[in-house]
């Protein structure tokens, strides 16, 4: 999670360069061919059935292509404070989906946890200034924006339910694999046309540089969740979606020269309380 924050943050930059589907189908384009020996189904794994195949279509189609669109729309329909405040409910849109779908119980210390990563993921939005104009402006926008950053968050839950489902019956490798072949044939209609368009000439080798590590460690980083998910309960791992903003903001802090004082170091405090209540071993019985 603190890897893709990092991959949020160095996407505004290449943003700014690539068209948004463009840069989503490079994305999956490169993470993609680094992963193309783990399509291969191991002789040891059974071949799956057409449940799975259309988990793993969902996986993609929620978790990558809507969850991309529905942030993207909504950020800009709302602002940066209000997508921040509302995508901090994800890790307890991930707790409770658990608890109905999967049927995992929601212990009283993951409770807290979840409310010191809302918390302090909200502070950390609030003291960032909301847009004083654009498409943000609006009570009819602003409504429109929450919306779809609420379907955003429901993208999120639904990704983290899905792949723990994926990960009793295909390996961390194949489901990394499939997902960023089928992300790459989603974004293929409009991306391509995108680069129809695009002068690839302009681009300068240092962005082309960004755009190979983002592509890599965007796509690595399916592989290091699933790959958690396996051991890890849905409503413990989804406490670590904090990590996303904490590493978007350590980039942006780091890298592009965003501001960092009290009130950001605070919000971080709390995050990390969350996820050591989250990550704490709890006491054996007896």
């Amino acid at each position: 999670m603190f890897i893709v924050g990092a991959c949020v943050a160095l996407s505004k930059p290449l943003a700014a360069v690539f068209p948004v589907f463009l840069l989503g189908w490079l994305r999956f384009g490169i993470g993609g061919a680094g992963m193309l020996h783990w399509l291969r189904r191991p002789a040891a794994e059974p071949a799956p059935t057409l449940r799975v195949r259309g988990l793993v279509f969902l996986e993609a189609f929620i978790g990558s292509f809507l969850f991309t669109v529905f942030m993207v729309l909504g950020v800009s329909y709302s602002g940066a404070v209000a997508a921040g405040v509302v995508m901090s409910a994800i890790p307890a849109a991930i707790a409770v989906l658990s608890r109905f779908v999967l049927r995992e119980a929601i212990r009283p210390r993951i409770m807290v946890a979840i409310g010191c990563a809302i918390a302090g993921v909200a502070l950390l939005a609030w003291t960032h200034p909301e847009p004083e104009s654009g498409p943000a402006a609006g009570a009819e926008h602003h409504a429109l924006g929450y919306a779809l950053l609420g379907g955003a968050v429901l993208c999120e839950a639904c990704y983290a339910v899905i792949g723990k489902r994926l990960t009793a019956v295909l390996s961390s490798r194949r489901i990394s694999a499939l997902m960023n072949l089928w992300g790459f044939v989603l974004m293929l209609p409009a991306g391509a046309w995108a680069a129809w368009r695009f002068d690839f000439g302009a681009v300068s080798w240092a962005v082309w540089g960004v755009l190979l590590f983002y592509g890599l460690a965007s796509s690595w980083t399916i592989w290091l969740w699933m790959t958690g998910l396996r051991r890890v309960p849905t409503s413990r791992a989804g406490v670590f979606t904090v990590l996303l903003p904490v590493g978007s903001a350590c980039v942006g802090v780091w890298m592009l020269g965003e501001p960092f004082g009290p009130l950001q170091a605070l919000a971080f405090g709390l995050a990390l309380a969350g996820l050591l209540l989250a990550a704490w071993p709890a006491p054996s019985p007896g």
